[in-house]
């Protein structure tokens, strides 16, 4: 099993940052790769960023140039750096441990934290 908690959500006004953290704990031999999706009210759950099993680097077209994922094996936490917040943004951000081969399949989910972008 894999316990996931997020940490970092909050209010920020349009053009501002936020860093999500994500802490991980456990241990599956079904993980090999780490995600953040978001969901807004109303919409689907949607990928946002992701590892590879390689260590590479995925991003939804929406946040490209803009958000940037990453992570300290030593901390066991992976992170989500989010600069340029428009209020499209807003959402509930959840990190999630998964599989990848060939495209990221969810596994195991955190408890969410919400962003909010607006003025």
């Amino acid at each position: 099993q894999v316990q996931l908690v997020e940490s970092g959500g909050g209010l920020v006004q349009p053009g501002g940052s936020l860093r999500l953290s994500c802490a991980a704990s456990g241990s599956s031999f079904s993980i090999n790769a780490m995600a953040w999706y978001r969901q807004a009210p109303g919409k689907e759950r949607e990928l946002v960023a992701h590892f590879t099993s390689g260590g590479n680097t995925n991003y939804a077209d929406s946040v490209k140039g803009r958000f940037t994922i990453s992570r300290d094996n030593a901390k066991n936490t992976v992170y989500l750096q989010m600069n340029s917040l428009i209020p499209e943004d807003t959402a509930v951000y959840y990190c999630n441990a998964g599989y990848y081969s060939g495209g990221y399949y969810p596994r195991y989910w955190g408890q969410g934290t919400q962003v909010t972008v607006s003025s």
